[in-house]
């Protein structure tokens, strides 16, 4: 695998990584959002990661798989989509959107899930930042040699 090849690779995966910590962030602003335009509280979203075989390696992507092996795959965002698990109803007979009995539908947001997955990406994305930094020193010393 050259250089080229492994920061392309690892530019996908920090990219599919900041997609995961703005979706993260997202849900944790919008934690107690009741009025959206859709109408009725905030629901949550879930970034999908899916593994594709990857475009740019065509021919040798084709070669890899008639001969059986298993051909060179990236990730990307496969789809954000929205949670379906019913929103938190909480007893507050004075809060603006209340219903009749007083109760407010609050967004199905869990701000500690949201912090697991926000310190997650952020960790992978903290390693992809050393993959870039190893494959530019390695750059840097194959450069050298050349002198």
């Amino acid at each position: 695998m050259t250089l080229l090849r492994t920061l392309q690779l690892t530019t996908d995966g920090m990219t599919a990584q900041r997609t995961r910590v703005n979706v993260a962030a997202m849900n944790m602003a919008n934690a107690s959002t009741t009025r959206t335009a859709e109408g009725g509280p905030y629901k949550r979203r879930d970034v999908v990661l899916e593994a594709i075989d990857d475009p740019r390696v065509g021919f040798a992507n084709q070669l890899r798989t008639a001969m059986g092996d298993t051909p060179m795959q990236t990730v990307m965002v496969r789809s954000i989509e929205v949670s379906q698990d019913p929103a938190n109803l909480v007893y507050d007979p004075g809060h603006p959107d209340a219903d009749a009995a007083g109760y407010v539908a609050l967004p199905n947001v869990s701000s500690i899930e949201e912090m697991v997955n926000l310190m997650g990406a952020a960790r992978a994305y903290e390693a992809g930042t050393s993959v870039l930094k190893t494959v530019r020193g390695m750059a840097e010393q194959a450069l050298r040699i050349g002198k």
